[in-house]
């Protein structure tokens, strides 16, 4: 069973000015893909915020996966790849790069994403966009990868494997 928690960084949604689409978008298709969604969080885009979030997610709670969703983009308060960056002790660029190839095909604007993803000890951090479009484009590339993934984090495969496409 594995274990993931969801991080909404959004200014709006964290003082409750705009609604929370993409984390009950996130659990939707995480839960249909056999993860269990165990913690949400709703943080402000701020680098402590973030940071404290994600370490508490990984540290103390010990999840296999963590998806953030906003605060990827050029805005001056979209610091969610910094964040992502202080806290993860190995960067994992595939997935980032393979979310940006594979949904630029269908909007070009995927390539100014700056997302990034990591390891923390045995949890797999990884930033989708903010927009409930740009999740459901991103957790379908991700999906098909996170099984062998997590199997490789933790110790259970070390050959590689063809992911499973999901429809």
């Amino acid at each position: 069973m594995t274990r993931v928690g969801i991080v909404t960084i959004s200014d709006t949604r964290s003082r409750g000015e705009r609604a929370d689409t993409t984390t009950p978008l996130i659990r939707r298709l995480l839960e249909e893909a056999g993860f269990v969604v165990r913690e949400s969080a709703l943080v402000p885009d701020e680098l402590h915020a973030i940071q404290e979030r994600l370490v508490e997610f990984a540290d103390r709670l010990k999840l296999s996966l963590v998806i953030t969703t906003g605060g990827t983009g050029f805005g001056p308060r979209d610091v969610t790849p910094e964040a992502t960056r202080r806290v993860i002790e190995r960067e994992v660029p595939g997935l980032p790069e393979a979310m940006r190839a594979a949904t630029a095909r269908q909007n070009p604007l995927a390539w100014l994403s700056r997302a990034a993803a990591g390891l923390r000890g045995r949890t797999l951090i990884v930033n989708v966009p903010g927009s409930p479009q740009g999740v459901e484009a991103c957790l379908r590339v991700l999906l098909p990868l996170l099984p062998h993934a997590l199997e490789m984090i933790e110790g259970r495969s070390h050959g590689t494997r063809a992911p499973v496409a999901h429809s």
